[in-house]
C-alpha cells in the first residue's frame, strides 16, 4: 500500500475516510478510547495507543510502520503494561497482514532475528 503524503499529520478517520461516532456515546472506555485515538493525528500517537490500536486491529497498514520505527529505537518500547508489550501485540497481528505486507514483515523480522532468547526472557511469545 503507497501512502499519501504527509500520511503521520493525519488521523486514521481522514486517511481511511470513515465518519467516527461521537466518542462521549460510546458504550464502554475501551469504545470511548478507540474512538478519541480514531481522530487524533498519528504523529501525536504513545506507545500505548499504537499497542491498543493495533491489539484492536484497526488500520494496520498505517500503524505497524509507526510500531516498528518506534521498535526499532527500543525493542521493549512499554505501552501502559509492560515492557515489551507493544512488541507482544505486534507478535500477536495475524498471518495474512503479514502476507500482504511482506516489507513489514520483512522489516520486524530484521528486528527480532538475532533477539529471541531477550524476547522470550521478557515472557513474550514468537508465535
Amino acid at each position: 500500500m503507497k501512502l499519501e503524503n504527509n500520511w503521520r499529520y493525519k488521523s486514521l478517520q481522514n486517511l481511511e475516510k470513515i465518519g467516527v461516532e461521537d466518542p462521549a456515546a460510546a458504550p464502554t472506555p475501551l469504545v470511548r478510547r478507540c474512538l478519541e485515538l480514531l481522530k487524533l493525528p498519528l504523529n501525536e500517537f504513545t506507545t500505548g495507543d499504537l499497542r491498543l490500536m493495533i491489539g484492536q486491529e484497526f488500520s494496520l497498514p498505517y500503524l505497524v510502520p509507526l510500531a516498528i520505527e518506534e521498535l526499532a529505537e527500543d525493542l521493549f518500547a512499554e505501552g501502559d503494561y509492560y515492557p515489551g508489550d507493544l512488541l507482544a501485540i505486534v507478535l500477536k497481528i495475524k498471518t495474512a497482514f503479514w502476507e500482504e505486507n511482506q516489507q513489514l514483515f520483512n522489516a520486524i523480522t530484521s528486528l527480532i532475528i538475532n533477539r529471541h532468547g531477550q524476547i522470550k526472557e521478557a515472557g513474550i511469545s514468537l508465535g
